[in-house]
């Protein structure tokens, strides 16, 4: 992806679709919200499955995500892509998928994901991961046998780590809580609206130190989807496009014990890729959506980013920077924190970006965003993926 002429504006999303619910419970099979929102995104669009030559999927009980999706919806499609990273991976896919079709590999892209962990658990099958997909990882002889609560354990060493070299306070995480809450008082579909303090998030429980329960995101049902196309043919279609200006990936390790620096993740390469390919700095980003599956998460992206320097991140976020009215408006769906957390939050940070560029976010719209980031993590802090979106093909 060296030629940043080729890829810079190329491709664009055309389509979103997301579904929630105020319970955390949806009814349905994972494979039939997928299709529901396959149908709403491409709808979203002015298009219709007959259109899709291009499939995107991390999402199966079986060996072939992507494939065992398009044969239940009837296509064939000529670009396909099964990569699962967990949470970035939906980034990747439009990474993937933009890059697909700059090189007329596709012409019209779907990516989606749905999953039902909230009604899973209630049904007694749920868990963060089944005994039988355990047993066999490095993760059980390794790390589960010394007490690792997973997955906020591998986040509660990161927080540790980066309290203990740069000071960062528990109060300072906290404020990221709050920011993300006031956010989520405005959008009706949020599974948490309530307001909070600094002091209500020291005094829920703590779930691993120095993470208190509301540092940690929500455990939900949800489901997302969206739909990519040639810039030329996002002209012509039923909404804005959101064009695809900069991707980067870069995944650092798999176990958190082998994580090269706590304090440090790959976003501190995907990101650099990313602005590099579109041709901006951080300082021109209007919204960012950073995936916030703990705090931490959060607050290691912004200086990862560039958007603070590393170690800054704690006096960054303190004083509502993030929060509405503030200089970096960031989740502004109210996040993984409280708007919805299916496992896998990346296609969610998607869905808000195109929304917020589109100008469709009602009482939580960022006035004139023409600039928006959607930045995924996935595993253990493993596998960083970031996306910059445009209202323009060129900046």
């Amino acid at each position: 992806m060296s030629d940043r002429g080729a890829f810079r504006g190329a491709a664009a999303i055309v389509g979103v679709a997301d579904e929630v619910s105020p319970t955390g419970m949806i009814d349905g099979s994972v494979r039939a919200l997928e299709a529901r929102m396959i149908k709403a995104a491409l709808g979203d669009a002015g298009l219709s499955l007959a259109d899709v030559d291009g499939v995107a999927c991390n999402n199966s009980p079986g060996w072939a995500p992507s494939m065992e999706l398009a044969e239940q919806l009837g296509i064939s499609p000529r670009w396909t892509d099964s990569t699962q990273t967990g949470g970035s991976s939906f980034e990747i896919h439009v990474e993937h998928a933009a890059s697909a079709i700059a090189h007329g590999l596709c012409d019209v892209a779907v990516a989606v994901y749905a999953s039902t962990p909230r009604s899973d658990h209630k049904r007694g099958t749920g868990g963060w991961r089944s005994r039988q997909a355990v047993a066999a990882t490095p993760v059980a002889e390794w790390e589960l046998p010394y007490g690792l609560r997973m997955p906020m354990g591998a986040y509660a060493l990161a927080a540790s780590r980066h309290m203990a070299r740069y000071g960062t306070t528990a109060e300072q995480l906290a404020a990221i809580a709050v920011s993300t809450r006031e956010w989520a008082t405005g959008n009706p579909r949020a599974r948490l609206q309530d307001p909070i303090s600094v002091d209500d998030v020291l005094a829920s429980p703590m779930e691993a130190t120095p993470l208190h329960k509301l540092d940690c995101c929500l455990v939900t049902d949800g489901a997302g989807a969206v739909v990519l196309a040639s810039a030329e043919r996002a002209r012509h279609l039923a909404r804005p496009p959101a064009y695809v200006l900069g991707a980067g990936t870069c995944h650092t390790h798999s176990m958190v014990s082998q994580m090269p620096d706590l304090c440090v993740t790959g976003g501190a390469v995907s990101g650099p890729q990313a602005f590099a390919l579109a041709g901006i700095s951080p300082a021109e980003v209007d919204v960012a959506q950073l995936y916030d599956s703990f705090t931490i998460t959060v607050l290691l992206a912004l200086e990862d980013l560039g958007f603070c320097e590393k170690g800054e991140g704690g006096g960054f976020v303190a004083d509502g920077v993030l929060g509405p009215g503030g200089a970096l408006p960031t989740n502004t769906s109210g996040g993984g924190l409280a708007y919805t957390h299916p496992g896998q939050f990346g296609i969610f940070l998607l869905v808000e970006a195109v929304r917020q560029l589109r100008g469709e976010c009602g009482p939580r719209q960022v006035d004139g965003a023409e600039v928006a980031v959607a930045h995924g993590s996935g595993g253990v802090l493993s596998a960083m993926s970031t996306i910059v979106l445009g209202t323009e093909a060129t900046l």
